[in-house]
């Protein structure tokens, strides 16, 4: 089983993890960042648009692939369980922000990536996975102090 040069699971999840984001930045269009560390901020940002690419596109591999069915229907069973619970979680965070909120927030999106890595077998996606986690998880405890 796999999904060639291409993986329209992987897109469709960046999509839909970016629509509550897009409507919390309309929402909030001067909200600003008030993390001040700059080596953070920037392994945040380039775990988040890397993970988001190597969700897509196999780059360094040469396809995503599964040795069973079985492995592609807890791939896709996993990963939408995760999706879900992170809408669930935005869905509520939209009525009231809270730190413990925030964190979630940052956390189940770095599981997908590191999960989807994981059962993809692209090390490079998982590697950015947890280099998102980390400066997302960082970022979002500075911006919750203040």
């Amino acid at each position: 089983m796999e999904f060639s040069w291409i993986n329209g699971w992987g897109a469709m999840i960046v999509i839909i993890m970016l629509v509550p984001n897009i409507i919390f930045g309309i929402k909030n269009p001067y909200l600003e960042n008030k993390c001040e560390n700059v080596i953070m901020n920037t392994i945040e940002q380039v775990g988040r648009y890397t993970s988001m690419i190597l969700m897509i596109v196999p780059v360094l591999v040469e396809k995503f692939d599964f040795k069973s069915v079985f492995e592609m229907i807890f791939y896709i069973v996993v990963t939408s369980a995760l999706l879900l619970l992170y809408l669930l979680v935005w869905f509520f965070y939209l009525k009231s922000q809270s730190t413990n909120k925030s964190i979630l927030l940052a956390l189940l999106p770095t599981m997908i990536f590191v999960i989807s890595g994981i059962l993809l077998r692209h090390w490079l996606l998982m590697i950015a996975g947890i280099l998102f986690g980390i400066g997302h998880i960082f970022v979002t405890l500075q911006n919750s102090k203040r």
